[in-house]
């Protein structure tokens, strides 16, 4: 039996939602399972709902590294959900006989301005807000890299590969490298103007700085995740990995490859 047995539920509050995850919380408690009202009694957070959902979950509770996330899908499986709503008996029993792991996903860190950090356990995009060409320099490390000229960039990290990162052909990364990786949206590249023209991985030690050119398209979108922030006159976007980590619970059986296949082939 897993020692920490304070669960959180984490999902919408509707009617809805109410009727699916009310049997969930009897269940859990029907198997000794203490359940809390604050996140921070939690040591384990259930995310009931989708991908989104357990993006926001983990972003609503701070991207916490003391405790464990899990996911339950009201649908389908996903790349963060192991279990259904219809399979929630199968979730209990794996975790009383311990048929469950706890893997760790690289975050980013995120700061703007030099404000508060922000985190991501998807992905960092930053998208032109009025139709320019919007100009950026990229440095990593101290290192003048290039000057991208196109609608925007996107940095993911493994696990956020195989989401915003693919669909724009960046490469799908295995979670078990911590690392990041930069992809370009709509990048011009002709006799005048030039960029690498393909994503590119950073190891987990680089830090990678985006300077915005401010030429009147100082106002861009930035997306955490799934959420985009309200911030103005975005001048520099630092990104790093985060100095720890999103853990996880899943199954043995199901790893991330898994669901690749299962996903895309």
């Amino acid at each position: 039996m897993l020692p920490r047995k304070n669960l959180y539920f984490f999902y919408k509050q509707t009617p809805e939602m109410n009727d699916v995850v009310t049997p969930l919380k009897e269940l859990a408690e029907e198997n000794g399972f203490h359940l809390v009202e604050s996140i921070n009694e939690a040591n384990i957070i259930v995310s009931v709902g989708g991908d989104n959902a357990f993006l926001q979950a983990t972003r609503k509770t701070g991207f916490r590294d003391d405790c464990l996330y899990i996911g339950v899908n009201t649908d389908q499986l996903g790349f963060y959900t192991d279990f259904t709503v219809n399979d929630a008996d199968r979730m209990i029993e794996a975790m009383k006989h311990e048929e469950l792991e706890v893997r760790r996903y690289p975050i980013l860190e995120v700061t703007v301005n030099n404000e508060k950090p922000i985190y991501c356990l998807n992905e960092c995009s930053i998208r032109s807000n009025i139709i320019k060409t919007f100009v950026i320099d990229v440095v990593i490390d101290d290192f003048h890299f290039e000057t991208f000229r196109g609608d925007g960039m996107i940095v993911s990290t493994p696990t956020g590969s195989t989401a915003y990162n693919k669909s724009v052909r960046g490469s799908v990364i295995d979670p078990t490298l911590p690392s990041m990786q930069v992809s370009e949206l709509a990048s011009i590249n002709n006799n005048q103007f030039r960029t690498l023209g393909s994503s590119f991985v950073l190891g987990k030690d680089r830090r990678l700085l985006l300077e915005v050119i401010q030429d009147g398209n100082d106002h861009p979108i930035i997306g955490a995740d799934n959420e985009a922030l309200s911030l103005t006159h975005a001048k520099q976007i630092q990104i790093k990995l985060a100095d720890r980590q999103v853990k996880v619970l899943k199954l043995k059986t199901n790893s991330f490859w898994h669901r690749v296949q299962r996903n895309f082939l």
